[in-house]
């Protein structure tokens, strides 16, 4: 019996999971900005750093260090600003390679080291991925039961759930590259999610106040 409701919790952990990571949010809008208008070769590298961005920031969380953030207004603000200031840039980076269209400029500037460390940095910077270990994840640890354990599975669960929305998202994505293989096309389209990118700036930085 304690088995089956361990896996009933487990399923319940990862709907919610789903549920979180599939509403519109920096990770969402960053990485169906870089894989429409780049490929889904750097918008699987951008997957990769963010998984790890979120790895770390679980382990961060069974070692009490999300707590300590969570009550801290000081480390939040911080990490908050510092995500929106982030996402800001990335719009205006990809605003200001809208202006240059060309193969050497569009494809040599998007390494897959630099797609992945912008994914990773992005999350590390997001202290509503703090948050949700603080908040969310607890309410499915069972205090009989070792709890850093716990804390750590579930974390890894939610690093592979929101891994997998977030590959699903570049697959989709990239059908749009041959789309977007018009310099005319390409700066538009380009333009366009920079200003989205922009507006989910400015919602996560009002989403994310205390």
């Amino acid at each position: 019996m304690m088995f089956d409701m361990a896996l009933e919790a487990l399923g319940a952990f990862v709907l919610t999971c789903v549920i979180i990571e599939i509403t519109p949010g920096p990770n969402m809008a960053y990485l169906a900005v870089l894989s429409a208008a780049t490929g889904r070769r750097a918008g699987f590298a951008a997957t990769l750093g963010i998984a790890l961005g979120l790895l770390i920031v679980g382990v961060g969380a069974a070692l009490g260090l999300a707590a300590l953030i969570s009550s801290s207004s000081l480390l939040y603000e911080g990490l908050r600003w510092g995500g929106i200031a982030y996402l800001l840039w990335l719009a205006w980076d990809g605003w200001r390679d809208a202006t240059e269209t060309s193969p050497a400029r569009t494809d040599g500037n998007w390494t897959e080291a630099a797609v992945f460390t912008r994914g990773l940095i992005t999350n590390l910077l997001n202290p509503k991925a703090a948050v949700f270990y603080v908040a969310v994840l607890p309410t499915f640890v069972e205090a009989a039961q070792p709890v850093l354990r716990q804390t750590v599975i579930l974390s890894i669960v939610y690093v592979f759930v929101a891994t997998a929305i977030h590959a699903t998202i570049v697959s989709l994505a990239g059908t749009a590259r041959p789309f977007l293989e018009d310099p005319n096309r390409s700066r538009i389209a380009r333009r366009g999610l920079s200003l989205a990118l922009g507006a989910i700036a400015v919602w996560f930085a009002f989403s994310t106040a205390r």
